[in-house]
C-alpha cells in the first residue's frame, strides 16, 4: 500500500527518487506550472525550454524525465503534462491535477519515494493530487510471482511513498483532505481488487466473506442471506440467476449508521461474479472479461466502507446482490417464469439479461426500509456502451432533480456521466402474455428498457436512480491518468460524494 505524507521540505533537499513537477500547454510552448518554482530556478529559469527541447508540450498525461539540477538530492525530475494553461485568474481544475498525479505515480513504478511539487492553492488541490497519485500507484499483483528485489515477475512494484509538497501539514483543512483521499482511494482500490480477482476465487460466498470482514473492521452491521434464507424469503430473481451454478448466490446487507444522521441512502449493487450468459450463452469473445460483472456490487461495498471510515452524518445501507450466472441442467431457461421478492412474476426471455433480475429483488427489499433515496449501480447493458462509449456511465432516475444532482456530483469528482431518459413508450415492449413483465423489451434503447424494468420494483414514493457503468467499470485498453488497465472502481467516488452532500444537507 502506497504511503502519503504532507511535507514542507524544499524540493532540493528532499531525499527521494524523483521530484514531480507540472507543465502546461501554452500558446507558444510548454509552461512550467506553479509549485515548481524552485526546480525551475535551479535550471536558471529554463526548465520549460529544456522540456521543449526534449519534445514535451505540456499535453495532458505527457511524462518527461530529465536529470535533476546540481545540488538536488533526488536524481530525477519528472515533468507531467497538465493540459492547457488555465484562463487568466483561473486555477488548474481538480481533475487535471488528479490525472497528472496519477500519470506521474504510474510512471514511477519501482521507485521508493517521490516528491510531488504540483500546483497547490488550497486543500482541495491537495486532496485531488493525493487522490490521483494514490489511484495512479495502484497495481494488482496478487497472482504474480514475486521476485527477490521486490518487483513482480511481470512488472515493477508500485511507487511506495508519496510526499506532497506545498501543502500545510498542520492545517486542519489540508489534513482532512488528505485523510479523506486516503480513505476513499484505499476502498476504491479494494473495489478494483475485487473486480480483478478471477471468478474461480471470487464466488458469491467469497465476496460475502470479504464484505463481512471489512464491515466488522469498520463497525458496519452486516447480514448475509445464504441460499436457504433466500428461498425462505422468496428472492426468486437472485435464486433464478444463480440456479445453474455450483456456487450458490448471496444477498449481503451492509448498514452504516450515524447517531447524527437524519437522512438514509440505500445503494444497491449488481454482483454477478461471473456471467456466462446462462443458457442464452454469450458468443465467443465476450466471456473473457465477465469477472467484472460484479463491479456494481464492488462499488457499493467500497462506498459504504468509505462512508463509515469518514464518519459521515448519514445512514448508508449497501445491498450486494451476488450470484454466478452459469448454464447447466438446473439453470433457468428462456421461457421460465420467476416469482420475484416483490411478488411480481417475470418471464425470462433471455438469461443473459440477468443483472436486472438480481437488482430487482434487492431494490424491492431495500424499498421496505423507505430510504430517502435508492441508487443502484450495475454493469447492466452493452446498449449503454454503444450509446456512451467506454468511459461514460448513464444515469436514469424517477426524479429529474435527483438525476441532475447525481450528474453534478459525478462531474465534480471526475467521473464522466450522462443523464438518460426513461421513455414510457418503451415499457410496452416488456409486456408478457404469461407473467406480469418480461425481462426483455425492444432491442433499440436496450439500456433504457433495463432502467424501466428496474423502476417497476422501486417502492412507491421512493426517489431512485440507476447508474449503468457497463462502459467505464473495466478498462480493456491502456492505462491513462489515474485509470489502470482492468477494474477501475467506477462510481465509488460518485457514491461517496453523494453521501457527503446528503450528510451536509445539500441534496434536500
Amino acid at each position: 500500500m502506497t504511503a502519503l505524507t504532507l511535507s514542507t521540505a524544499a524540493a532540493s533537499g528532499l531525499r527521494a527518487d524523483a521530484i514531480v513537477v507540472g507543465v502546461a500547454k501554452g500558446a507558444k510552448g510548454p509552461v512550467v506550472a506553479p509549485g515548481a518554482e524552485a526546480v525551475d530556478k535551479a535550471y536558471d529559469g529554463k526548465l520549460a525550454a529544456v522540456l521543449e527541447t526534449l519534445g514535451a508540450s505540456g499535453g495532458e498525461g505527457e511524462v518527461t524525465k530529465l536529470p535533476a539540477p546540481s545540488g538536488f538530492k533526488a536524481p530525477v525530475v519528472l515533468a507531467v503534462g497538465l493540459g492547457p494553461v488555465p484562463e487568466k485568474d483561473e486555477a488548474y481544475d481538480a481533475e487535471a491535477l488528479r490525472r497528472a498525479a496519477g500519470a506521474a505515480a504510474r510512471a514511477l513504478a519501482g521507485a521508493k519515494k517521490a516528491a510531488f511539487a504540483l500546483p497547490v492553492e488550497d486543500s482541495g488541490d491537495a486532496g485531488a493530487i493525493a487522490e490521483g497519485a494514490l489511484l495512479g500507484a495502484y497495481s494488482f499483483d496478487a497472482y504474480k510471482e514475486s521476485a527477490e528485489d521486490g518487483n513482480t515477475k511481470n512488472g515493477k512494484a508500485p511507487l511506495a511513498e508519496i510526499a506532497l509538497l506545498g501543502a500545510k501539514p498542520r492545517d486542519k483543512a489540508f489534513k482532512a483532505a488528505v485523510e479523506r483521499a486516503l480513505a476513499v482511494t484505499e476502498e476504491l482500490n479494494r473495489a478494483r481488487d475485487l473486480v480483478n480477482t478471477p471468478p474461480n476465487d471470487l464466488t458469491p460466498e467469497a465476496f460475502a466473506a470479504v464484505a463481512s470482514a471489512a464491515a466488522k473492521e469498520h463497525g458496519i452491521k452486516v447480514q448475509i442471506l445464504d441460499e436457504k434464507a433466500l428461498v425462505k424469503g422468496g428472492f426468486g430473481g437472485i435464486l433464478g440467476v444463480g440456479a445453474g451454478s455450483e456456487a450458490p448466490p448471496r444477498l449481503v446487507k451492509l448498514s452504516y449508521t450515524s447517531s447524527k444522521a437524519d437522512k438514509h441512502l440505500a445503494f444497491v449493487g449488481k454482483g454477478i461474479t461471473y456471467d456466462s450468459g446462462g443458457i442464452s450463452l454469450k458468443p465467443a469473445g465476450h466471456n473473457e472479461t465477465m469477472k467484472c460483472d460484479m463491479a456494481g456490487a464492488a462499488a457499493v461495498f467500497a462506498a459504504v466502507v468509505a462512508a463509515a471510515r469518514l464518519g459521515l452524518k448519514v445512514n448508508v445501507t449497501g445491498w450486494l446482490a451476488l450470484a454466478e450466472n452459469m448454464p447447466s441442467g438446473s439453470a433457468t431457461r428462456p421461457g421460465d417464469v420467476l416469482r420475484m421478492y416483490s411478488g411480481k412474476t417475470v418471464e425470462v426471455l433471455n438469461t443473459d439479461a440477468e443483472g436486472r433480475l438480481v437488482l430487482a429483488d434487492a431494490i424491492a427489499k431495500a424499498s421496505e426500509e423507505t430510504p430517502d433515496a435508492i441508487v443502484d449501480v450495475a454493469t447492466l447493458t452493452g446498449a449503454m456502451m454503444l450509446a456512451l462509449g467506454n468511459r461514460t456511465f448513464g444515469i436514469m432516475a424517477n426524479d429529474d432533480a435527483f438525476r441532475t444532482s447525481i450528474h453534478e456530483v459525478a462531474e465534480e469528482v471526475g467521473e464522466p456521466s450522462w443523464p438518460m431518459p426513461l421513455p414510457s413508450d418503451l415499457r410496452k415492449g416488456m409486456d408478457s402474455a404469461t407473467a406480469d413483465i418480461a425481462n426483455m423489451g425492444e432491442r433499440m434503447g436496450g439500456g433504457l428498457v433495463a432502467g424501466l424494468f428496474l423502476q417497476e420494483f422501486v417502492g412507491e414514493g421512493i426517489t431512485w436512480a440507476h447508474l449503468d457503468i457497463a462502459g467505464p467499470a473495466f478498462n480493456e485498453g491502456g492505462a491513462s491518468g489515474y485509470t489502470p488497465k482492468g477494474g477501475t472502481g467506477s462510481a465509488v467516488r460518485t457514491l461517496v460524494r453523494l453521501a457527503e452532500r446528503t450528510a451536509d444537507g445539500d441534496l434536500g
